[in-house]
């Protein structure tokens, strides 16, 4: 009965690197059952970065980056010999048990994970976590403008006011407000990532008797993101 496993060679391209994007699914309905605190829950977004770091070890990741329930993951070593099926079964069923396993509290409905694959270049990895990055920005400008406008009209209200407002308009209403997003925590803008740095070891050579400096490597999560550039993943070494 094997043949009717008809998507079960799929496979992503040979030796290319890829992201797997994770996205909450009705993570709207989640937020509402949980309580979540708007326009941002920071119990929830320490459950995500804690979902990243597991999936980034798990997987043996290079780079990591979430904002809002969206979860990217660069790979270099593909898992499962690159077969589609696999890695988007069993990458959403471990986000999920992962957000289950941190988040300290009983949910009414289990939450899932969808998955999604995208080929990619060293080339076009920045290009990718701007485009992402970007998304976060406009995430926050509209996250706080409509629980600003919620605080102050019916729900119909303010969602009807924020359908007419573009980016900077929203940005212009929230400062005449007395809301400076330039203020607000810097995860919220530009999303966390988790990657891997290296720190400073001095430790003592009896056989050279002497005090020797190595590096060694560590997993970092990164609260206070720059605006992506090159010289960022460079920085890093996640593109050459």
């Amino acid at each position: 009965m094997k043949e009717f496993e008809v998507y079960s060679s799929l496979k992503v391209p040979k030796n290319s690197k890829i992201i797997v994007r994770l996205d909450g699914r009705s993570f709207h309905k989640l937020a509402r059952d949980l309580k979540l605190v708007k326009p941002y829950d920071d119990d929830f977004y320490e459950v995500m970065s804690k979902v990243c770091r597991d999936l980034f070890e798990e997987f043996s990741a290079e780079f990591a980056y979430s904002f809002s329930d969206e979860i990217s993951l660069l790979l270099n070593n593909v898992p499962f010999e690159g077969r589609i099926e696999k890695i988007n079964s069993v990458m959403a069923s471990f986000a999920a048990s992962s957000f289950v396993m941190h988040y300290d509290s009983e949910f009414k409905k289990p939450p899932a994970f969808d998955s999604r694959i995208i080929p990619i270049t060293d080339e076009d990895i920045l290009g990718y976590f701007k485009w992402r990055q970007d998304e976060s920005w406009r995430n926050c400008v509209n996250s706080h403008g409509i629980s600003y406008l919620k605080s102050k009209y019916s729900n119909a209200e303010a969602n009807d006011k924020i359908k007419g407002m573009n980016l900077s308009d929203i940005h212009e209403f929230l400062f005449e407000n007395g809301i400076n997003l330039n203020d607000v925590e810097n995860y919220k803008k530009r999303g966390i990532a988790v990657y891997r740095k290296n720190k400073k070891v001095i430790g003592f050579n009896k056989k050279a008797n002497k005090n020797q400096t190595s590096y060694r490597s560590y997993v970092y999560t990164d609260w206070q993101l720059p605006i992506f550039t090159e010289e960022f993943f460079k920085d890093i070494k996640v593109i050459q």
